[in-house]
């Protein structure tokens, strides 16, 4: 089985890192299901990503229940839990989402140029 991830990841960090200066933020949110947590999870994570992201961002919003596999991958311990991919560090939120300042400065988000 041929494995497209890495090279996804790695065309999503030379997309990240072409613009010196601007940083681009790659995001996966992992839910499970139409729970009212993961509802309130996505409509956090994008209201966070409208108002302070613009354009600088890629989200990718996954349900473990209909892709258990790609949850194993990932070691994933509870839901929702986000992952920041890019820019480095690598971070990872577990659990709620609502407190969006927490989540912003967890991001280390900055504002644009």
């Amino acid at each position: 089985m041929a494995q497209t991830k890495p090279k996804k990841t790695a065309r999503a960090f030379k997309k990240a890192t072409k613009k010196q200066g601007e940083r681009k933020y790659i995001l996966i949110l992992y839910v499970t299901g139409m729970t009212p947590r993961s509802i309130q999870a996505v409509n956090s994570l994008k209201k966070i990503c409208k108002e302070s992201l613009q354009g600088r961002y890629d989200l990718e919003v996954i349900d473990i229940y209909q892709q258990p596999d790609v949850a194993k991958r990932a070691q994933l311990v509870a839901a929702p839990t986000l992952i920041k991919k890019l820019p480095l560090p690598l971070r990872r939120f577990i659990g709620d989402m609502t407190n969006t300042e927490k989540i912003i400065v967890g991001l280390d988000i900055s504002p644009q140029k």
